[in-house]
């Protein structure tokens, strides 16, 4: 039994005793009349207990750029930060995910190194369109494609012909595809400016995020499929998706914690620490997409944990059009998303929506991201009063680089269940596969 005076339960804070069987939620009762249990564990006065959270977007790079990230490092990072599920994406591992196949060998790779459970996104690219098919039957959770160049050329993009036939085929076979959204022929590469952010930013207008996602309703719509639009960070493009589902179509949008953080005005010369496609915008921007979460206009959070060498980041000596983009944020996701919620009146109880029962519930884990009965006893011993600076040596993910580096930030995870069992050294988490329960 797991009593705490603050929990979040079905969407609200209450105070609760959460009882444990094996690893599954068995009972979850008042906190001063919990059935009896052969141990009890009380939370302190200054925590409260949160479900596990579950990132849908990890960029684990194993195998083949294992030097930028791996298994083992990118799930201890997650245990850290109170996410006992992630969703790797289908690259920049070699292989990469297009191929049942493939799936194999990444399968195999994370097998005993896992600190938490791990499902798998499959890629759409040219020419695989019949691996679709098997590899939503091997169990990947819906298919990645890019509707731009990627940055790595074993995982080449759609063109818009190419993405009609692959929506067509996962609507046919009932399968989410997730996108990124920007059109490359709206890129301005004229912009960059070396150190500079304001040419980084201006290379990658709003315009091109917006062009993208209307391409990807236009498609959905003609399909009836299903599909979700990853890492938003132009506001602007918000009104396109109340309207498409105003009109029933079936379409979610994420987007991640550096978006809410940090804005363009403050991103210092050869910072490309803040590097990230889509771009960091403006803070009004930001304030926009605050404001689009606390509606219910974006549905979810996830880290995009884009991990890379350090040599990488800082390719270039900070040069913008250089270095790598993609920031690490996996274990700092919940303290970054729930300062920024805090300062701006919003509950506990709108992070976990967003990045715990939302995300789980978009990928059909239903066991996932809940405390409720029958759902995985994964939990948080969460502080979200204290505060702390961010130390990049205290950081699990495999380089020491990091866009919160010296940012202060509330908010500390002081344990992690997953299954019913803290997180220790010893790897205990899982391979999943879509469907299973």
């Amino acid at each position: 039994m797991v009593r705490a005076r603050r929990a979040v339960v079905d969407g609200a804070e209450t105070a609760a005793a959460v009882g444990i069987t094996g690893e599954r939620i068995s009972s979850v009762t008042a906190y001063d009349d919990p059935p009896a249990a052969d141990r009890t564990i009380t939370l302190d006065d200054d925590e409260v207990l949160l479900p596990g959270l579950v990132d849908t977007h990890v960029h684990v790079n194993e195998p083949g750029r294992t030097e930028w990230e791996g298994f083992a490092s990118a799930t201890r990072a997650a245990a850290a930060g109170g996410v006992t599920t992630i969703l790797d994406m289908p690259l920049n591992s070699i292989p990469p995910t297009t191929t049942v196949e493939n799936l194999r060998v990444k399968q195999q790779v994370a097998e005993g190194q896992v600190s938490v459970d791990v499902g798998f996104w499959g890629g759409a690219v040219p020419g695989n369109l019949r691996d679709l098919a098997p590899l939503h039957d091997a169990g990947v959770f819906g298919f990645k494609c890019f509707l731009l160049d990627s940055g790595v050329e074993e995982f080449p993009h759609l063109e818009p012909d190419q993405l009609a036939m692959a929506m067509g085929e996962t609507a046919r076979i009932g399968a989410l595809m997730i996108v990124h959204a920007e059109d490359g022929h709206l890129l301005d590469e004229a912009a960059l400016d070396g150190t500079h952010y304001a040419g980084f930013l201006a290379s990658r207008p709003a315009e091109a995020e917006e062009a993208a996602i209307g391409l990807v309703l236009d498609q959905l719509e003609w399909t009836d499929g299903r599909a979700h639009v990853v890492h938003l960070s132009a506001a602007g493009a918000v009104p396109m998706f109340r309207a498409a589902r105003e009109v029933g179509l079936d379409i979610s949008v994420e987007t991640c914690p550096h978006y809410l953080t940090f804005d363009a005005e403050h991103i210092g010369d050869g910072a490309t620490e803040l590097k990230c496609c889509p771009p960091i915008r403006e803070a009004a921007n930001r304030e926009a997409l605050w404001a689009a979460l606390a509606a219910g206009d974006i549905d979810l959070v996830v880290s995009d944990h884009s991990p890379c060498t350090a040599a990488l980041k800082q390719r270039g000596d900070g040069d913008f059009g250089q270095a790598w983009g993609g920031i690490a944020s996996v274990q700092l996701s919940l303290p970054a998303v729930w300062t920024g919620a805090r300062a701006r009146g919003l509950a506990l109880a709108d992070v976990v929506r967003w990045m715990a029962t939302a995300p789980a519930d978009r990928v059909a884990l239903a066991h996932k991201g809940r405390i409720a009965v029958g759902a995985d006893a994964d939990l948080v011993r969460f502080a979200p009063d204290e505060e702390f600076t961010v130390d990049v040596a205290q950081l699990h993910h495999r380089n020491p680089v990091s866009a919160y580096a010296g940012r202060r930030l509330a908010g500390v995870v002081r344990e992690t269940w997953l299954r019913g069992v803290p997180v220790g050294d010893t790897p205990g988490g899982r391979l999943l596969m879509r469907g299973e329960r």
